[in-house]
C-alpha cells in the first residue's frame, strides 16, 4: 500500500510536469507491469486528478495539493488554527470519550482540554501523545504503528486493529482537501484507511479546518461532506460551501479570525 500511494504522488507529480504521462514509460519507471500502471490511472482518473488518454492520461484543471511536513504546516495560518481549536475544545463536555486526529488544528486543542474532568482520549498523533502526558484529567489510549516522520503520527495494523474494539463520542478531524464535490481527502492513503475507521467508531464526526483547505483536493477520500456532524472552521469559508453545508443539515461553526 506505501508503495502504490508513494508512485501515485510521483505520477501526479509527473502530470504536474509534463500535463500527460503513458503507460509503458511509467512502467518501466517504476518497474512494475502495464496493468499496475493502467490500475494506477485509472484511480487517478476516478479522483478527478486526470483523464484517460490512448496510451496514457492528460492532466486536468483540477490538480491534487501537495503536502508539507508538520513543522512547516504548524507555521501556516497558526491564528486561525488556534481559534478553530478553542471553539473545538467548546464542545468536549465532562465525562466524554473522544478520538482526536492528527493534525495542526487539532493539536491545538490539547491544552484547551486540561481543566475538562473525566475524559477518555483516543489519537496517533505522536505531538498530542507527548503534551496529553501529564494530565491527569484524561485517559490516554494511544493507537500505536508505524511512524510517519513528516506528519509526526502512526498508522498500519496495530492502530487499525484497536480502532476496531473502540467507540467514542466524538471524533475531532483535521483534513488536507475539502471539496463539495470531490468530499473530505487527505495525501497519504494509510491515513485516509484509518480515517475511515475513526468516523466508524464515532457518535459524531467534527471536522476542524482553516478556510484554505476548502476547494483543494488530494488523492485519497476519507468521507463525503454530508456524513459530518459539524464544521469549526474560520470566516474565510467560501459562501458557496457555507450555504451548502447548512443545507444538508451539517452545524457549521464559524470562527471570526481576530478571535
Amino acid at each position: 500500500m506505501r508503495d502504490t500511494s508513494s508512485r501515485r504522488e510521483k505520477i501526479v507529480g509527473l502530470l504536474r510536469s509534463n500535463g500527460s504521462v503513458q503507460v509503458y514509460p511509467l512502467a518501466d519507471r517504476f518497474g512494475v507491469s502495464a496493468v499496475t500502471i493502467r490500475k494506477d490511472l485509472k484511480f487517478l482518473e476516478q479522483r478527478g486528478v486526470a483523464s484517460r488518454a490512448y496510451g496514457g492520461a492528460i492532466l486536468n484543471e483540477v490538480v491534487p495539493t501537495t503536502e508539507n511536513a508538520v513543522n512547516l504546516k504548524q507555521k501556516l495560518n497558526f491564528e486561525k488554527k488556534g481559534s478553530i481549536a478553542k471553539a473545538a475544545a467548546a464542545f468536549v463536555k465532562s465525562g466524554e470519550s473522544l478520538i482526536l486526529d492528527s493534525g495542526t488544528t487539532t493539536n491545538q486543542m490539547v491544552p484547551y482540554l486540561r481543566d475538562v474532568d473525566d475524559l477518555t482520549v483516543v489519537t496517533n498523533d505522536l505531538l498530542a501523545v507527548n503534551q496529553f502526558a501529564d494530565y491527569e484529567n484524561v485517559e490516554l489510549i494511544v493507537l500505536g504503528g508505524t511512524l510517519r516522520r513528516k506528519s509526526m503520527f502512526f498508522h498500519g495494523q496495530q492502530a487499525e486493529k484497536a480502532l476496531k474494539e473502540l467507540h467514542v463520542d466524538k471524533l475531532f478531524l483535521g483534513v488536507d482537501g475539502f471539496h463539495m464535490q470531490k468530499g473530505v481527502t487527505t495525501h497519504f492513503e494509510p491515513e485516509a484507511t484509518l480515517n475511515r475507521m475513526m468516523c466508524r467508531a464515532s457518535s459524531e464526526i467534527i471536522v476542524v479546518t482553516d478556510s484554505s483547505k476548502f476547494d483543494k483536493i488530494c488523492l485519497h477520500n476519507i468521507l463525503e461532506p454530508a456524513e459530518i456532524t459539524r464544521l469549526i472552521t474560520d470566516d474565510g469559508i467560501p459562501q458557496e460551501y457555507y450555504d451548502g453545508l447548512v443545507s444538508m443539515g451539517i452545524d457549521v461553526i464559524v470562527v471570526p479570525s481576530d478571535a
